[in-house]
């Protein structure tokens, strides 16, 4: 069994509130995501990704889950 991440803590996120740059709507975005869709337009929103633990660890594939390291590697569409 693999010891749980730190990064993985629902505790430890984050919210920033962003501005829709079509329509202006304020939206949250949570620090494990990179974009997201915004509900008045739904235009696409994505914060500059950052290097995480994805990007560099042997076992972020089975840390994370499947699912989340494809979204956070870009294999993923939306």
């Amino acid at each position: 069994m693999i010891p749980k991440c730190p990064g993985q803590d629902d505790r430890n996120l984050k919210v920033e509130i962003l501005k829709c740059p079509g329509c202006g709507y304020k939206l949250e975005i949570f620090s494990d995501e990179i974009k997201v869709k915004c509900p008045k337009c739904r235009d696409l929103l994505c914060r500059e990704r950052l290097p995480s633990c994805v990007d560099w660890c042997k076992i972020s594939r089975e840390c994370v889950g499947e699912e989340k390291w494809k979204r956070l590697k870009g294999k993923v569409k939306e």
